[in-house]
């Protein structure tokens, strides 16, 4: 134990190597319940079962959000809610879109958990390089966090003055016609395969893909356009690394157990993206107000963005109350 001490205290990115350790041991053993006992077999998720996941998902991203308060103090703990419940909200857009992927590529329900079990794997990736990067920029070059807070208070208000009812046109969208002109993609599905051997039609047997990798492709395309806007607007709620990584892969794990329930029940959220927009307008003017009034108090940030949440899903939830789905 005496040998291993150094490594497990050792600073890594600002938080000792063994909080780091705890962190991967959670992930890891959540992911491995899900998909090696719960989900062993390709099948259709019910929105009960996929409720019950998610309020599990979420519990425990809430108990490590106390277990941080215990090993960083309060501040921290506030910092990493904040985080939590932005990342979780702008993720509602992220459903929608995702909904639209497997519709448009017609990809059956059975088949659905393993592209976003998948997925969650590529987002676990692609995230810790994005956070990695800028915390790097940030220590490197401190203004870079006033860009990131001008791109979210613009983002903000452009999101403010969008049509309710903007959606992509994945028919025409460049990256689907990019990927289908550079991939042999198959007509047909082939099960749960990615991949598949078939004749070219010169009498070669090549690899071909399948429509259920290229859902996987656009959906992790899908969330790198997302964290474009995430990942600048934890940190601008707090610079720390530790708590911007944990902050927003607790709320993506959920986000996967989550789908099932949300895909059928979306259209009842539509208002949500006005209340998000006003959160990404005050994390973007919070930034530029510290050289004003100061630093502004975590709790403070964690009850404006809680507010602001609470009161787009009331407004949405009443809006539709006469909604079908589907029915705008």
């Amino acid at each position: 134990m005496t040998a291993l001490e150094p490594f497990l205290f050792a600073d890594f990115l600002g938080t000792a190597t063994w909080l780091w350790l705890v962190f991967i041991a959670v992930v890891i053993s959540l992911l491995a319940f899900d998909l090696g006992v719960l989900h062993r077999d390709n099948r259709e998720i019910g929105v009960r079962e996929s409720l019950l996941l998610s309020a599990g998902y979420i519990t425990a991203g809430l108990l490590f959000g106390v277990w941080v308060f215990f090993q960083k103090g309060g501040d921290a703990s506030m910092d990493y809610l904040t985080g939590f419940l932005i990342e979780k909200s702008l993720s509602m857009d992220n459903v929608f879109l995702m909904a639209m992927i497997f519709s448009f590529l017609a990809i059956p329900r059975q088949y659905q958990h393993k592209v976003l079990f998948w997925g969650i794997m590529g987002v676990l990736v692609l995230r810790a390089i994005m956070i990695g990067l800028g915390a790097a920029l940030i220590h490197e070059f401190s203004w870079i966090l006033y860009v990131f807070g001008a791109f979210l208070f613009f983002t903000g208000v452009k999101m403010l003055f969008s049509k309710l009812d903007d959606e992509p046109d994945l028919q025409n969208n460049a990256l689907v016609n990019f990927l289908r002109k550079r991939l042999r993609v198959t007509d047909n599905l082939h099960g749960e395969r990615f991949f598949v051997r078939q004749d070219d039609g010169n009498g070669r047997s090549v690899l071909w893909v399948t429509p259920l990798f290229l859902a996987l492709i656009l959906i992790e395309c899908a969330d790198l356009m997302f964290a474009i806007d995430s990942v600048p607007a934890i940190f601008a709620i707090t610079q720390d690394p530790f708590i911007v990584y944990t902050s927003n892969i607790f709320a993506i794990l959920g986000l996967r157990a989550l789908y099932f329930a949300l895909a059928a029940l979306i259209h009842r959220f539509a208002y949500l993206k006005y209340a998000l927009a006003l959160v990404l307008v005050f994390i973007g003017a919070k930034i530029f107000l510290v050289g004003i009034i100061g630093k502004i108090p975590a709790v403070v940030s964690l009850s404006v963005t809680l507010s602001l949440l609470i009161g787009g899903v009331l407004v949405s939830l009443y809006k539709t109350r006469e909604q079908q789905p589907g029915k705008s």
